[in-house]
C-alpha cells in the first residue's frame, strides 16, 4: 500500500505503547500515512500509572524537528506532550523554520492515572505563545478547564470554553466530552463560523488509555490527506470509537485501545 501523506509527531514516549508517540505512530500507520517523530520526553509507565519522566533537552527536540523535516517535509504536524516553557519555545522556533500550515495540538497535561505532565509556566507559554499558531487544539474537559480557568459541567460550558480558546488565536477547537457524565459522549467542535456537536455511544470500559493522542494523530492524518477540518474531526472520532470498542483488554489498569481496527490484513505470514 502506498503511503498517503507524511506526518511529523512531536510528543513524549509511553513505554507501555498505549499512548504518546507509540500510539501516534500506530495511528498514522494504520490510516495509511508515514510517521516521523521528535520525542520530547521518555516516560516509564504501564496501564496502572507513571513511574518516571525523563525530559529530552530543548536543543535535541529542535534537532529532531529540523533535521527530519529538512529531508522529508511533513504535510501535517501533531503536537502532544510539551513539559516545559523552554521546550515550547524550542518547538515554536522550529515550527517557524519549517513552515508547515496544518498543525494539531493535543495539550497533554495529565496522564490517565492522574500524574501531572506539564508545569505551570509551560501552561502559560502554551496559552500565550503556541495556541495561536495552531490549526486545531483538542483538549479534554480537565485540560480545557485549566486553559480557560472555567468549570465545565455541560455542553453549553464546553461551547463557552471553546470560544475562550478561539480568542487565544487558534483557528478551530475540538473539546472532547468523555469526562462529562452523560449517556452519549458529546465532542464539541467550534470555530468562528460554526458549532458542531458530535454525538457517540459511550462504551462501558476502562480501556481508554491513549484516546486523546490517537484522536489528534488521526485528525492530523485525515487533514493531511485533504479532508476539511470538521470532516477530519468526524473521521478521527469514528476511528477512536472503533478502537475503543475493539480494545484488546491488556493490562491491570487503564488498558490500550486497538489501533489496528482500521486495517484488514490479507497477507498470510508463514
Amino acid at each position: 500500500m502506498k503511503t498517503k501523506s507524511k506526518i511529523l509527531i512531536i510528543a513524549g514516549s509511553d513505554s507501555s505503547g498505549g499512548a504518546g508517540i507509540q500510539a501516534d505512530i500506530k495511528t498514522v500507520t494504520a490510516l495509511g500515512s508515514y510517521a516521523m517523530t521528535a520525542i520530547t520526553a521518555v516516560t516509564s509507565q504501564n496501564t496502572t500509572g507513571v513511574l518516571s519522566i525523563s525530559a529530552i533537552t530543548p536543543k535535541e527536540i529542535s534537532n529532531q524537528i529540523l533535521f527530519t523535516s529538512k529531508d522529508i517535509k511533513p504535510d501535517a504536524i501533531k503536537i502532544g506532550m510539551l513539559h516545559s516553557s523552554k521546550v515550547i519555545m524550542s518547538v515554536i522556533k522550529s515550527l517557524e523554520n519549517i513552515k508547515v500550515k496544518k498543525i494539531i495540538l493535543d495539550p497533554v497535561m495529565i496522564a490517565k492515572g492522574g500524574t501531572k505532565l506539564i508545569d505551570n509556566n509551560a501552561i502559560n507559554f502554551l496559552k500565550n505563545r503556541l495556541i495561536k499558531r495552531m490549526t486545531l487544539i483538542t483538549p479534554n474537559i480537565p485540560e480545557a478547564e485549566i486553559l480557560t480557568k472555567t468549570k465545565i459541567e455541560t455542553k453549553e460550558d464546553m461551547i463557552y470554553a471553546a470560544n475562550i480558546l478561539l480568542k487565544l488565536g487558534v483557528k478551530n477547537v475540538l473539546i472532547k466530552g468523555g469526562h462529562l457524565e452523560s449517556k452519549l459522549v458529546q465532542d464539541v467542535f467550534v470555530n468562528k463560523s460554526e458549532i458542531k456537536i458530535f454525538y457517540n455511544q459511550r462504551h462501558n470500559t476502562k480501556n481508554t488509555h491513549g484516546t486523546g493522542c490517537t484522536l489528534s494523530s488521526a485528525i492530523a492524518t485525515f487533514l493531511s490527506c485533504g479532508k476539511p477540518i470538521k470532516k477530519a474531526c468526524e473521521l478521527g472520532i469514528k476511528y477512536v470509537n472503533s478502537a475503543i470498542l475493539t480494545n484488546p483488554k491488556y493490562g491491570k489498569g487503564h488498558g490500550p485501545i486497538n489501533h489496528l481496527n482500521s486495517m484488514e490484513i490479507k497477507k498470510s505470514f508463514n
